[in-house]
């Protein structure tokens, strides 16, 4: 992913900062103590980063869409742990499905519709079993 100057929702600047600026001292119950991310100055929109790396996750998010992004993560991962799968073979099916590449298809980069989609795909194949 490319690393964020610019906020895609005011236009603001974006910043690294470290994790604790934003979580405070519950950075240390996420794991994210010695962690970065990137946050609008303007807007407090922002991305985290892999971990023990200044590279994001994903693209610059607002609450809402942060929001739905973990709704999403949690029906994805939720999914794939159910049927056995690893990781990795959940995101090929993903990619399939979405007809996306492997390397397009993390919900980190996603959108609001994309993120209900994803969602719908879940629910329906854990009623489809």
């Amino acid at each position: 992913m490319k690393v964020p100057t610019i906020c895609r929702y005011c236009g603001g600047v974006i910043r690294l900062v470290p994790a604790e600026s934003v979580y405070g001292s519950s950075a240390k119950r996420l794991g994210m103590q010695d962690e970065n991310l990137y946050q609008c100055q303007n807007c407090n929109a922002r991305v985290g980063c892999h971990k023990g790396t200044n590279c994001p996750l994903g693209n610059v998010a607002n609450e809402v869409l942060r929001l739905k992004r973990i709704e999403t993560h949690q029906a994805f991962d939720s999914y794939w742990k159910r049927r056995h799968m690893s990781r990795t073979a959940a995101y090929k099916w993903l990619a399939r499905k979405m007809a996306l590449s492997v390397q397009s298809a993390h919900i980190g980069g996603f959108e609001m519709d994309q993120c209900q989609k994803v969602i719908d795909l879940c629910r329906n194949e854990k009623e489809a079993a």
